[in-house]
């Protein structure tokens, strides 16, 4: 990172302040690449749709993220939209060197073949279209190739607001 891309503030702040914004939880997951033992996934609340003609989302990744790296051999991802039931199953998810999978029940999207999360609220099969650096961070932009609802399409999403799940209020 450049001097000049550093914002002039401080970091626990800029961190506090944004945690007022309540983002949408997701699981983005790929299929195991040539000569990986199990297929790869993190959680990310940093997911957008970005066009309709042509259809893309993007996410944001660390570039540090020891998950990315599988992501990107691979070339294809499932963005699974938690429902709101599942914060255990973000949590799990979230952690560092374990195997994420385990104990997951998941099929494969229909295009990639990325797992594709048993009770998600909603799935989109991409393949890596665009990779650009933002800080310290990476946007991976997914052109989308097939997406549908879970069983219940009335199902909340989870969501994750100033540092914990939350739910629609209504």
């Amino acid at each position: 990172m450049r001097a000049d891309e550093r914002a002039p503030v401080d970091q626990t702040e800029f961190r506090r302040v944004l945690g007022n914004f309540a983002t949408g939880v997701t699981v983005i997951t790929a299929p195991a690449a040539e000569g990986e033992p199990s297929p790869a996934g993190f959680a990310c609340q940093s997911f957008s749709s970005l066009s309709l003609d042509p259809p893309l989302v993007c996410f944001m990744v660390g570039r540090t993220s020891a998950t990315w790296p599988r992501i990107a051999r691979a070339g294809v991802f499932c963005v699974n939209v938690l429902g709101a039931g599942q914060g255990e199953l973000c949590r799990a998810f979230a952690v560092s060197g374990a195997d994420k999978f385990a104990g997951v029940a998941h099929d494969a999207a229909p295009v990639s073949g990325a797992p594709r999360l048993t009770g998600a609220a909603a799935w989109i099969d991409c393949a890596v279209h665009a990779v650009h650096t933002g800080g310290d961070h990476l946007i991976v932009v997914g052109r989308v190739d097939a997406l549908g609802t879970g069983d219940d399409p009335d199902q909340a999403p989870l969501l994750f607001h100033q540092g914990r799940f939350a739910g629609l209020g209504g």
